[in-house]
């Protein structure tokens, strides 16, 4: 009779440790998972953060380069037409 208890507390004990082990690894899988996910929303944000910029950057460019080129332009007009 004590050995029966024995073996039914081992395969208890044992079923007991499966599902446990069974827990861990979706826990760490889905710990995983929430890791990647904010490693990519980080790339993703500093990606948009760098992009707005040189956006910038291209405006205030192109901006200073229109006002030069019609600046010029005009002071050429003026010494042809002087």
């Amino acid at each position: 009779m004590a050995q029966m208890r024995m073996r039914q507390s081992m395969s208890q004990i044992e079923l007991a440790f499966e599902q446990e082990m069974a827990l861990e690894k979706r826990r760490r899988e889905q710990l995983r998972k929430r890791a990647a996910n904010r490693s990519r929303a980080r790339r993703i944000q500093r990606t948009e953060s760098r992009g707005k910029t040189r956006f910038g950057v291209l405006l205030v460019a192109l901006t200073i380069t229109v006002v030069t080129v019609v600046v010029v332009m005009f002071e050429v007009l003026a010494w042809l037409m002087a």
